[in-house]
């Protein structure tokens, strides 16, 4: 069960577990009562709220950004010869627009810890609005002050100083994240997801230590225990360290759901919780109230839409000019497929595309003829097919193209015809399509974009045999999400993905 629409405060804020099919509602404790009984009758005291929660908290970020753009400040003051009080005046009144901007883009609020790209993105965006803003201000208080050069590698700066100060200490200490102890309400498919999702993300800043379910269903296999029921709440805190608690769904009724959620604020504990219908949640919800009624509006993508019109008209332009940039490769590719292979060059393969259509997907040959046709591949349960099927027939080039995504590249002629896109979900085989539509959850709405050479999913490592279902999940998001920022990060994931010797597209 979820907690009653009077347990929603303004201070809610969303999170994403994973691909976005879980997704967490937080809200920080009130003020903490005195005593509270617990399931043996006996009084526990309340843990005042210590103000620690899943994320770091305003004000140190803020100091750490604060202390950043000041030593900026002195550096530029020790650097350039024709420092002035006005010049420290406008430092100072850019540096303050950045902060409040940050603030603004929530940057400083508790949470999950955000993605290290999503905190770039901010940094750049707030680095904008305050060069922009800084000008404005100049030219109608202090014309002689304007200079759109300093302006401008001020921006640069502050942009590289901030993304430093979070990425260099987010490198170093990505594997010495302990996370806080994290109890999970609710032992059936969405709690065990929640599990599953933490524990394998330790930099979200949560460690789950198990589960609290009168009737659970599916803690099997989690690798969890379940602490006990409702009425355990303050035992189980109180013996585990406690600090956060995720809501997911159980038999319990709203009731006792929601005095659970007062229990935990009286103990300090900060409450999430995983909303009802939480597949159709996107990033563009809103809050409002009619009275003391809240009410989530979700503004959804269309893919239908003039955006992602764009998006296919902007693939068409960039694909070209791809193409054109590595004709170069293409070519040299060809001969050597052809001198290790013969004919022909490209293999050919149809896929299921936007709204069920079919479309011959190319790809560098890699692997030699089969001397006996081979067998029908079978798909596994839960199980995405892909990689080497059947006998290993690859060449040492065909081999090397696999590993590298080389033989992905002629599928920007797929893009160039308007059958793929440069991002989306990964097109799969007509009978394979039949059958995961049959059996895998919410499969047939990744056919409502075109597919794409590299995805969500994939850059992300559900490529090849991986999780059907997270696969499925993952593009979803993407699609319910989408935003030319979200394309540029997955491309920008795979590139990254690329450089370090890893396979992304399969």
């Amino acid at each position: 069960m979820h907690a009653r629409h009077n347990r929603i405060p303004r201070r809610c804020d969303s999170r994403y577990l994973g691909g976005g099919g879980v997704s967490e509602a937080l809200t920080k404790p009130v003020a903490p009562a005195i005593v509270l009984p617990d399931g043996a009758g006996r009084t526990v005291p309340a843990r005042p709220a210590h103000g620690r929660s899943s994320a770091a908290p305003l004000a140190p970020r803020a100091a750490q950004d604060l202390l950043t753009l000041g030593g900026l400040v002195v550096v530029t003051a020790l650097v350039r010869r024709d420092v002035t009080a006005s010049v420290l005046l406008w430092q100072a009144v850019f540096g303050l627009v950045v902060l409040t901007s940050l603030a603004v883009r929530h940057a400083y609020a508790a949470g999950l810890r955000p993605e290290l790209m999503d905190g770039l993105a901010r940094i750049v965006g707030a680095v904008v609005t305050a060069g922009m803003a800084t000008l404005t201000l100049q030219l109608l208080f202090d014309p002689s002050a304007v200079s759109v050069a300093v302006t401008l590698a001020q921006c640069a700066l502050a942009a590289v100083w901030l993304g430093s100060s979070r990425a260099v200490p987010r490198f170093f200490a990505a594997r010495a994240v302990e996370g806080l102890p994290t109890l999970i309400v609710g032992a059936g498919r969405v709690g065990r997801t929640v599990a599953e999702r933490l524990a394998a993300q330790p930099g979200l800043g949560l460690r789950p230590v198990g589960f609290l379910d009168k009737e659970p269903l599916e803690a099997q296999g989690s690798g969890l225990p379940v602490l006990g029921a409702s009425w355990d709440l303050e035992h189980v805190v109180r013996a585990y360290g406690v600090e956060n608690v995720v809501i997911t769904f159980s038999t319990a009724p709203t009731s006792v759901v929601l005095g659970l959620v007062r229990r935990c604020e009286a103990l300090g504990v900060t409450v999430s919780h995983v909303p009802r219908l939480f597949e159709s949640v996107n990033g563009t919800l809103t809050l409002e109230y009619f009275g003391g009624l809240p009410l989530l509006t979700r503004r959804p993508v269309d893919p239908k839409g003039w955006q992602f019109a764009c998006k296919y008209a902007f693939d068409r332009i960039v694909g070209t000019a791809i193409l054109l940039l590595l004709s170069p490769l293409l070519l040299a590719v060809s001969v050597a497929v052809w001198l290790s292979m013969g004919s022909p060059i490209l293999f050919r393969q149809v896929r299921v595309g936007r709204d069920g259509r079919t479309f011959e997907m190319m790809k560098f040959r890699s692997m030699r003829h089969a001397a006996t046709p081979a067998a029908e591949t079978v798909a596994q349960a839960g199980v995405a097919p892909g990689g080497v099927e059947g006998d290993d027939r690859r060449t040492r080039v065909g081999a090397f193209l696999r590993s590298t995504s080389i033989d992905e590249l002629p599928q920007l002629w797929n893009v160039v015809r308007g059958d793929m896109s440069l991002v989306g979900p990964r097109p799969e085989r007509p009978r394979f399509v039949e059958v995961f539509e049959e059996s895998v959850y919410r499969y047939g709405e990744r056919h409502r974009v075109k597919s794409g050479i590299t995805g969500w999913a994939q850059v992300h490592g559900l490529r090849g045999k991986t999780s059907l279902d997270d696969r499925v999940e993952w593009d979803n998001h993407y699609i319910e999400n989408w935003s030319p920022w979200l394309d540029l990060k997955t491309m920008l994931l795979t590139a990254g993905a690329l450089v370090r010797g890893r396979k992304v597209v399969e």
